[in-house]
């Protein structure tokens, strides 16, 4: 499949013209969705030798095709897999590099399906899990084994957003041929190109912010040149691939995906900077605050920053909580985020085992969407009246 050059273009017109040329399709802007399993060969001797592009469904589609030729040139990458999940992006590529006896190293503040899934999946299958603080930076290093075959990275952390040196992660691990990978869902690729920087499998849910409107469920995964021949490998062996309407459906998101979080950057960090001055907040934990304790490293490796942080409230607990998030009439309560609509969820941080941060009140993630801001600070103003209200409560129960 042939694809515009967009070699030393912006951002928004590269989103707008990779992973398709309209001639290959009679001049149609959108390329084709193509629902295919069964795919015929002209004669035998080519279905024997496999020689011509398509062979079978899950192997690659012109569908499948488009959306990873777009999400290579955004990452700079040798080769991307299209997955069901952002959940399977980032299962399937550990299952392609670890086996039974591998040492692999997870940050502590990991996203907790990945965690249930090395605490589970992979401790059954003989891999060996240690987590490691966020913040270690090159001290890594002094983690590593004979038997260290990935260390997993995702930053800015889920939840709590400490920005990970991931150049000095990447450095280390070089040392013992180790595989970095990187969870970068938060940044997407226009904020942050994890292969620039010495990763070698950046993964993202783009049922995030390349779908961006929370009814698509998919995964990217891209390599780089060294380790995407055994990526590939993996991801055919399992099979686990994706429905072409899903993969149109953010493809066709991707479009509009620098416009979307432009407006997600911008209205965050609004609100962000306004909750600092509010009562009954003790701390925002967004990495574009100079206030972040990872500020400095967000500041010189990221180009920008998303619509996603967290909340600490000022003391209170469980019910200080849920009065905030009960209030509020705009922001839903629901998981996931990228979308355009405003999003809340209680975090807890109970599985964590090495990082943990002694926080004064209940924290609380904010996803926010593509509506007026005034309208999301009334909102959030609502609930922080609510909370305080019940925390006063509490106080003064006997």
């Amino acid at each position: 499949m042939a694809s515009k050059k967009t070699d030393g273009l912006g951002p928004n017109t590269r989103l707008a013209h990779s992973g398709n040329d309209p001639r290959d399709y009679f001049g149609f802007v959108n390329p084709p969705v193509v629902h295919a399993s069964t795919v015929l060969y002209p004669d035998a001797a080519t279905m024997v030798t496999r020689n011509q592009r398509y062979t079978y469904g899950t192997r690659g589609t012109p569908t499948t095709d488009a959306l990873a030729a777009a999400i290579d040139e955004l990452e700079g990458s040798a080769g991307t897999i299209i997955v069901p999940s952002g959940l399977a992006a980032v299962t399937i590529p550990l299952l392609g590099f670890l086996a039974a006896g591998d040492h692999l190293l997870i940050t502590d503040a990991v996203y907790f399906p990945t965690r249930h899934f090395a605490d589970t999946m992979l401790k059954r299958l003989g891999v060996e899990v240690e987590y490691y603080d966020p913040l270690i930076g090159g001290g890594i290093a002094e983690l590593l084994k004979p038997n260290t075959k990935v260390i997993l990275t995702e930053s800015p952390a889920s939840n709590t957003f400490e920005v990970q040196d991931v150049p000095a992660i990447a450095a280390a691990a070089k040392t013992c041929d180790a595989v970095v990978m990187m969870d970068n869902t938060w940044a997407t690729p226009l904020f942050f190109k994890p292969l620039d920087h010495g990763v070698d499998i950046s993964i993202h849910a783009a049922t995030k912010y390349p779908a961006g409107h929370s009814d698509v469920l998919l995964g990217t995964v891209s390599a780089n040149a060294a380790t995407w021949e055994r990526l590939h490998a993996a991801f055919i062996t399992l099979g686990c691939c994706s429905g072409p309407d899903d993969v149109y459906q953010v493809l066709r998101g991707l479009r509009t995906m620098g416009t979307r979080l432009a407006r997600h950057q911008q209205s965050a960090l609004e609100i962000a900077r306004w909750l600092e001055r509010q009562p009954g907040v003790a701390a925002v934990l967004h990495p574009g605050l100079e206030s972040h304790p990872g500020h400095a490293i967000w500041k010189r490796d990221f180009s920008g920053s998303s619509g996603v942080f967290s909340i600490v409230l000022d003391g209170g607990g469980t019910r200080a909580a849920h009065a905030f998030l009960d209030t509020l009439q705009i922001f839903g309560l629901g998981y996931s985020w990228g979308g355009y609509e405003s999003l809340a969820v209680p975090v807890t941080l109970s599985d964590r085992t090495v990082s943990r941060t002694p926080y004064p009140g209940p924290v609380i993630r904010l996803q926010i969407g593509l509506e007026d801001v005034e309208d999301l600070k009334a909102d959030l103003a609502r609930g922080l009246d609510a909370a305080r209200s019940h925390d006063e409560i509490a106080d003064g129960e006997p």
